[in-house]
């Protein structure tokens, strides 16, 4: 007898005493393998949550445990919080995803304003829109003031960043300001 034919034979027994399983086996494995979606999904989403910026206000929150106590969730219980933990991790994905296309926006029209400030008069973006850490600004300006705005003398000035000690009241700034 050959390997494969006692790994096919195996096999077949297997699935013999699955279909022959008592209904307590069946609800075991399907807790287990719910339990396990679980864990995946909810791992997923605290690498989310831990990618996320405060302003981008994804809800990761745990919801508050029934009144009654510890208890064993039956298979139902289990595929609603599965479902409730997937939805939670589709919005956060959708979330991360909306906002990197927002600073790859703004990147892009940094890039336009450095090459021709002029184009971009009196436009502001700062660090946060890019999605860069501090409180640094690039501005568009006219040189030497009222004179350069008549002559078009534009160029982009940047800002040395927060002026705030230590960058902490600068974050809290920023994340009010979002």
């Amino acid at each position: 007898m050959s390997v494969t034919d006692a790994s096919t034979i195996q096999r077949s027994r297997r699935a013999a005493q699955r279909r022959q399983a008592p209904p307590l086996d069946r609800e075991a494995a399907a807790r287990r393998t719910l339990r396990r979606q679980i864990a995946r999904i909810d791992a997923e989403l605290a690498a989310c949550v831990a990618r996320a910026r405060a302003r981008d206000a994804i809800d990761w929150s745990v919801p508050a445990p029934p009144p009654a106590g510890p208890r064993l969730l039956d298979l139902g219980e289990l595929e609603r919080l599965r479902d409730d933990l997937a939805d939670r991790l589709h919005e956060a994905r959708e979330t991360l995803a909306a906002r990197a296309a927002r600073e790859a926006e703004r990147r892009a029209l940094l890039e336009r304003m450095l090459r021709d400030p002029s184009e971009h008069r009196f436009l502001r973006i700062t660090r946060a829109e890019v999605g860069e850490p501090g409180c640094g600004a690039w501005e568009s300006r006219p040189r030497l003031g009222l004179i350069g705005m008549l002559a078009g003398w534009w160029h982009v000035k940047i800002s040395s960043g927060c002026p705030l000690s230590a960058g902490a009241a600068c974050t809290e700034r920023l994340a009010g300001s979002a």
